[in-house]
């Protein structure tokens, strides 16, 4: 068991050199996921794409999972023609179109396949680093087609809230809890960026947004647009910031000076929205602290080339 530890913590610390990543992600559900997704492309000095999930999701944006799915594959390739970066449309798996049915059986879908297959070509000592950032059904599913894959990856997710926060109801979590209670309790590696209590000072503003990336190109033109947009959907008027939390995953893999974490022991997901704590459990890197300047210093500088 001792041996075991000692290989999980290896796996929970951000790694050093040039990595192997996919993406798991609700493209179409707001507009933070653009930015993530814009964000792991210009880093592809550090990071290197080899698939792209689309991600169910349903709010107001989409009818139910399937089509938030299916919207969220077409932003992905949106995303790519604005980036002049057709070649990565190859890259675009569509996912799961409806949640977990229960917590031992799979929703199967090209991206669930394709992951339960890609992590076979990694190891213990150099996994695929699976950054999620929206229900995590498809990385659930993939866990369920091949369990084998637990030793071979590294999740990092953006769901779920602070531990400390009163309630865990949170749109990527309770959308699919028994997908997210295999994320927490199968063993894998798991990095947790949680929303509320921890992430949520990850907000840009409309001048923000003008005086950074308005003008600098068309993806910049698209995201500023977009983020103003969504801004008014839901009723921001006068001094208003947006969240761009789905930044936070890319930016772990990237610098250590960008957020902190801590190993604690996994907590496990409830359906009444809770955390339940159990001190047997396994370790994972829980991070509740982020630097949002030095991570939007980054981002804008990026996107803006």
């Amino acid at each position: 068991m001792k041996h075991m530890d000692e290989k999980l913590i290896r796996r929970l610390r951000r790694p050093e050199g040039k990595v192997d990543v996919v993406l798991d992600t609700d493209t179409y559900n707001e507009i933070d996921d653009q930015f993530a997704l814009s964000y792991l492309v210009k880093s592809d000095d550090k990071l290197n794409l080899k698939a792209v999930y689309a991600a169910p999701f349903h709010n107001h944006h989409s009818s139910g999972p399937a089509d938030g799915m299916e919207k969220s594959y077409q932003e992905i390739m949106n995303l790519f023609d604005l980036m002049d970066r057709q070649d990565l449309k190859a890259l675009v798996y569509r996912g799961s179109e409806r949640y977990l049915p229960s917590e031992t059986e799979p929703v199967v879908s090209p991206a669930a396949e394709d992951l339960a297959k890609r992590a076979m070509e990694y190891t213990e000592e150099d996994p695929l680093y699976v950054l999620a950032i929206g229900a995590i059904t498809n990385v659930a599913s993939a866990i369920l087609i091949n369990p084998q894959i637990v030793d071979r990856i590294v999740i990092v997710w953006l769901g779920g809230n602070a531990h400390n926060w009163p309630n865990n109801k949170e749109f990527n979590l309770y959308q699919d809890v028994a997908a997210a209670r295999i994320i927490f309790g199968c063993g894998a590696a798991f990095v947790q960026l949680p929303c509320s209590g921890v992430v949520s000072n990850c907000a840009t503003s409309g001048p923000e947004l003008d005086y950074w990336l308005r003008g600098k190109n068309k993806l910049c033109d698209y995201l500023v647009a977009h983020t103003v947009d969504e801004a008014a959907i839901c009723g921001q008027t006068g001094c208003w910031t947006r969240v761009i939390w789905d930044i936070t995953p890319v930016a772990w893999l990237l610098d250590e000076s960008f957020m902190d974490g801590k190993l604690v022991h996994a907590p496990i997901p409830e359906y009444d929205h809770h955390y339940a704590q159990d001190e047997t459990r396994h370790f994972m890197n829980y991070i509740y602290h982020v630097d949002r300047d030095k991570i939007f210093t980054d981002l804008f500088a990026k996107l803006a080339k």
